[in-house]
């Protein structure tokens, strides 16, 4: 949710640094901050709430410097404080920062022992504290200190840093999440998003993964991961005030799902403190842990994601758990218990038939829980209680990263709910919660497979029908993968339990019919890997999706494999929603058909 903007110029850079993150409040945010160089020094102003604050403080204390940078936060490592409100810095540097440095605690700790001192509780920290060790006590410049600094963090992350007595250097790196650099007249800048840029120039280089860059007034070095010089293309980007970019993507649906690992980030960090690794959920109006029953309603992707988290729930927090299509929920007037809780979950906030669905539970006597990603939505505003996403705006009509923040937030809410029922303990939960932090990180390795799966849509774009196959969680997310494959490339597909296979779909098995298998290792592995062999048996044409287990256990039956990162199984379907998102985008693009708008669907459904 986090905006990030950098100029190195001519002009003066707080009153452009502040016009660039007011273009960038539609992310959200709690605080917000400004630092520049004056004289050879880095000098700060930084406010809670909204840039109005920031605004006001900037009038009565004025920030001359003609390099500075800029941030809207959101707060995830610490509360929304002026005193965590980026940019942090030491004397000699400066850093605004998107993302997660998942290591910070330990780097933290080190840096302690070598006497640095920490002033906020958030994990960016870090990075302005490790810097200025290895200026200060390794004698390095500051490029080479920070591309030092880069090869120690992991997580995924965006950065820019200035520092003191360099009016001629800004550096910015990209590790998972967006930054684009911006071409001026004599100035140049960053930005996590060119919407911030528009109003200084329409020339853009959007940086790959792993790649970092030192700007100067007049040019750019740009580095990959191994530190070489490389070239990136520098294009003439039509973002205006009106719009929000596409970042250089060809379509929104694609930067929504490179936006992945920063978003679920981000959502993670609203929910789980990163140092004690406990779930930090606001209180609710009501006892979640002690519902007789809970009652999961949506349409859609987002009826998907609750069908993967009534497995989570069942089986993390032993409560009972019904999940329903909103259409079809309130028409057969169902039944609902005293002390009975119903969950609604919706991208806008907006979707008539869960809304009505919500209205029809609320006077049955439930207490109403909803997971938006509208704050300002109805959904949101006749609930009990509503957690956030923290998707930012999706355009593409195709749900992606509001799915993956959808199952984020639930991940959170079912563990949150285990622990206060004792169906887990705290070292289970503290497993969990580590294996959530490493997802930012996961999902950025699962989008390195992108050329693979855009080769395997040519096999997928020639057939008229496909299967998809998963057991336990897994099951949902093979019935979004096939609705993916629906909505935008309009080849017939169809989702199935795994153990389903001999009861009817596997007639459907030929040499003509892809089929795709979600099979991570957990333990259920071994139950899909003779479902896979079924269909191999059968000359199916097989495409697994699997970690290195799943692999080497059928690499010699399948015709092609993706291998994904291994995962606790409570994580895997959040990694495995990304490369059904991106089989289906490859195959809608090699039909020439229209990816953001699909035929006859809308973004938001308020009509029955």
């Amino acid at each position: 949710m986090c905006g990030i903007i950098g100029i190195n110029g001519i002009h003066d850079a707080s009153p452009r640094l502040v016009e660039g993150l007011r273009r960038l409040e539609y992310r959200g945010y709690d605080s917000a901050g400004v630092a520049t160089l004056v004289n050879g020094h880095i000098e700060r102003r930084r406010a809670e709430g909204k840039l109005s604050n920031l605004d006001m403080k900037l009038r009565d204390q004025p920030l001359s410097g003609t390099v500075g940078i800029g941030h809207t936060r959101w707060a995830t490592h610490g509360g929304p404080t002026e005193n965590n409100a980026h940019p942090h810095a030491t004397k000699r540097v400066a850093v605004v920062h998107n993302g997660i440095i998942e290591n910070y605690q330990e780097l933290k700790d080190e840096l302690t022992g070598h006497g640095y001192v920490f002033e906020s509780a958030t994990d960016t920290e870090v990075i302005v504290h490790l810097v200025t060790y290895y200026l200060d006590q390794q004698g390095m410049t500051p490029v080479q200190a920070s591309a030092a600094a880069f090869k120690r963090f992991t997580g995924a992350f965006a950065l820019v840093l200035i520092f003191a007595g360099e009016h001629e250097l800004m550096i910015g790196a990209r590790h998972g999440t967006p930054l684009a650099v911006g071409y001026g007249d004599g100035e140049m800048y960053l930005a996590s998003d060119a919407f911030a840029l528009a109003p200084l120039t329409n020339r853009i280089c959007y940086l790959e993964d792993g790649d970092w860059v030192e700007v100067s007034r007049a040019a750019t070095i740009v580095h990959d991961a191994s530190d070489a010089v490389v070239d990136r293309p520098v294009k003439t980007t039509a973002v205006s005030g009106a719009l929000i970019g596409k970042d250089g993507y060809r379509h929104y649906m694609l930067k929504e799902i490179y936006e992945q690992p920063q978003v679920i980030g981000d959502t993670l960090n609203a929910y789980i403190n990163p140092e004690t690794g406990t779930f930090t959920l606001p209180d609710f109006p009501f006892d979640l842990a002690g519902a007789s029953k809970l009652t999961i309603v949506a349409c859609g992707t987002a009826y998907y994601a609750g069908f993967v988290a009534k497995y989570w729930f069942e089986t993390l927090a032993r409560i009972p758990v019904e999940v329903d299509i909103a259409s079809e929920f309130r028409y057969r007037e169902a039944p609902l218990p005293p002390g009975g809780i119903a969950l609604f979950i919706s991208q806008s906030g907006e979707t008539l038939d869960t809304l009505e669905a919500l209205r029809y539970c609320k006077r049955q006597g439930q207490k109403i829980l909803s997971i938006v990603n509208a704050p300002e939505s109805t959904i949101a505003r006749e609930s009990d209680a509503v957690l956030y996403t923290m998707a930012g705006p999706e355009i593409g009509v195709a749900s992606t990263k509001a799915f993956t923040t959808q199952l984020t937030t639930l991940a959170c809410l079912a563990v949150t709910v285990g622990r206060a029922r004792g169906a887990i303990d705290q070292e289970r939960m503290q497993q969990i919660a580590h294996a959530l932090r490493e997802v930012p990180a996961r999902a950025a390795d699962v989008l390195a497979h992108d050329e693979r799966l855009k080769e395997l849509a040519q096999e997928v774009s020639e057939a008229r029908d496909v299967l998809y196959l998963g057991r336990g969680a897994m099951y949902p997310l093979a019935l979004e993968g096939a609705l993916k494959l629906k909505e935008i490339s309009y080849i017939h597909a169809e989702g199935y339990a795994a153990g389903e296979l001999k009861h009817g779909p596997i007639a459907l098995i030929d040499d003509n019919v892809p089929v795709i298998v979600l099979v991570p290792s957990d333990a259920l592995f071994e139950k899909v890997v003779s479902n896979v062999q079924e269909v191999c048996a059968r000359s199916g044409k097989v495409l697994l999706l699997a970690d290195r287990k799943g692999i080497d256990k059928l690499k010699d039956k399948v015709r092609w494999s993706v291998e994904l990162p291994a995962c606790d199984p409570l994580v895997a379907p959040l990694l495995y929603a990304i490369p059904v998102q991106l089989l289906a985008y490859h195959t809608a693009v090699l039909k020439g058909t229209d990816v953001d708008q699909p035929r006859n669907l809308a973004k938001s459904v308020t009509v029955e």
